[in-house]
């Protein structure tokens, strides 16, 4: 695993210490690692919202019915 510096500022660290504190997480490391995990997939949730709009807009909207649309916005979000 690679090794980085990084600071923050104080109202950050105070709040990492607080969850290493409260035991939510064994070390600031894995805190961070876990908040960017969380960003990563958020990223691919947005990415799949704007590539759905961007094929919308190029397309015309889709026929698919709300429970369709639904199920499959489930299954993204689900992994």
């Amino acid at each position: 695993m690679a090794r980085q510096s990084i600071s923050f500022t104080k109202p950050n660290d105070e709040w990492l210490k607080a969850q290493v504190d409260n035991k939510e997480y064994s070390s600031k490391s894995e805190l961070v690692n876990d908040l960017i995990r969380q960003a990563r997939k958020q990223q691919v949730q947005i990415d799949w919202v704007r590539a759905k709009l961007e094929k919308a807009e190029n397309n015309g909207f889709t026929t698919a019915g709300k429970e369709e649309i639904l199920a499959e916005s489930k299954s993204l979000l689900n992994g």
